[in-house]
């Protein structure tokens, strides 16, 4: 007769952790990953990071418009988009400033530069 044992056998542990080297060579936002003004790594979500990586181009345009008093007319020609477009990048700079930090604002305008 054979029996069935329902019990697993031990875990096997090694006696001596791994060590491995990594090198903090950071991204674009950052020259070090300890270093990072951002609240999230870019690896770790993805979704968000390429939301705030469009957010840098936004912020481009809108220092751009800021800083020569572009009109919406005139910045839709200069960066070859809609001026509806204009408009909606504005309403989401001014709504980005207040969710942001200073220093993730400034990190994402780096970016952008």
């Amino acid at each position: 007769m054979y029996a069935v044992s329902a019990v697993a056998p031990p875990a096997t542990f090694d006696a001596e952790p791994r060590i491995e080297h990594y090198e903090d060579t950071g991204c674009e936002v950052s020259a070090s990953c300890l270093g990072c003004p951002l609240p999230r790594c870019k690896h770790d979500d993805m979704a968000w990071y390429s939301r705030y990586r469009r957010m840098a181009s936004d912020f481009r345009i809108v220092q751009a418009i800021e800083a020569e008093n572009l009109s919406a007319e005139q910045a839709a020609d200069r960066f070859r988009i809609n001026k509806r477009t204009v408009f909606r990048i504005l309403r989401r700079c001014r709504a980005a400033a207040q969710e942001l930090s200073a220093t993730e604002m400034d990190a994402f305008s780096r970016l952008a530069a």
